[in-house]
């Protein structure tokens, strides 16, 4: 919530003005705008700010992509040939050394990795956004869970121009994705989004006052892609749970649900790569689970109400923690 006063100038002064969120000197003009913010706002004012600062936002995403690729010859080509170098070292890894019989192992993986990479790219780079930008935090007044948003349209531009990559494959090999699956594309990509930028908006603040953040997020989040069933499937953990000698331990298998990234990344991957089990010298070998799109949908549902659920518990926390952001920084 904001308070604008209008107030005269000092003569001899040239007058200010805050527009959009920048400050300016103003001359020739009689008043200035004075804005005064006050650090405890409402959730519902907080959410009707970041829809009125829209515009804001999308200048933050234009901004970080021109810095990233700044006086660089290949610009966008970098955002390609990142994951791309990545799977072919995690396909020579799996495929060639380890000798994985799955068909098409490097297009399955390749599902998989494009959720990972706008997850882990979007919370990796808003854990230090706000302190990185500590000189607009002390100066300007704006909704500051833009900066760490910012971050997830980055990644969201990043992870369509892979998809493009992923298209150009699919019509390389010849691989017919599941049509009827398809509608799901859409529920888990929101799904995904509001977790990340949940994630990414709670990390960024909690970095201000615990600089460790930063250090045990890139830990943490190492550890959460080897839980998520990416690299390897989640059909052949299902499979192994079911043997008499694991009945005990069945019950890992709904914590793997519970992961929040691996419904949607199973829903990629069942869309995309359209197989949920391989046969090879007559032994059936199951990737992914038997579910129907009905199933998937209510995975994805579940996910999504979650995620929104956190996405505003993170904005409570924000709004508690950036009352002191200038003290910090």
């Amino acid at each position: 919530m904001s308070l604008s006063v209008d107030r005269p100038s000092a003569p001899g002064s040239d007058p200010v003005a805050t527009i959009g969120g920048t400050t300016r000197f103003v001359p020739g003009q009689r008043h200035h705008q004075v804005t005064v913010v006050n650090g405890k706002v409402q959730l519902g004012q907080r959410i009707v700010d970041l829809w009125r600062n829209r515009d804001l936002l999308f200048l933050l995403i234009r901004t970080q992509l021109k810095v990233k690729y700044k006086d660089s010859v290949l610009g966008y080509v970098w955002s390609m040939l990142n994951p791309t170098l990545v799977l072919a070292i995690y396909y020579v890894v799996f495929k060639v050394i380890s000798r994985n019989n799955q068909p098409y192992f490097a297009i399955w993986l390749f599902c998989g990795l494009l959720v990972w990479n706008l997850f882990n790219n979007s919370a990796m780079s808003a854990t230090g956004v706000v302190v990185g930008n500590s000189h607009i935090v002390k100066k300007v007044a704006f909704p500051r869970e833009l900066l760490a948003l910012s971050t997830v349209g980055v990644s969201l531009v990043l992870f369509a121009i892979q998809v493009g990559v992923l298209i150009l494959a699919l019509l390389i090999f010849g691989i017919v994705p599941a049509w009827s699956y398809l509608p799901l594309l859409p529920l888990a990509l929101v799904a995904l989004i509001v977790f990340t930028s949940a994630l990414s908006i709670f990390l960024s603040a909690v970095n201000v006052y615990l600089r460790d953040t930063q250090h045990l997020t890139e830990v943490l989040l190492m550890a959460w892609f080897w839980g998520t069933p990416i690299v390897y499937a989640f059909g052949l953990i299902s499979t192994e749970l079911a043997k008499p000698r694991w009945h005990s331990l069945v019950w890992i298998k709904y914590v793997y649900l519970s992961n929040p990234v691996t419904p949607i990344a199973m829903a990629f991957q069942r869309a995309i790569y359209g197989k949920t089990q391989y046969t090879y010298h007559g032994a059936v070998t199951h990737i992914l689970p038997v579910w129907g799109v009905g199933t998937f949908s209510l995975l994805l549902t579940v996910d999504l109400a979650v995620s929104v659920g956190l996405f505003l518990g993170a904005l409570v926390v924000f709004g508690r923690l950036e009352g002191n952001f200038a003290e910090e920084l």
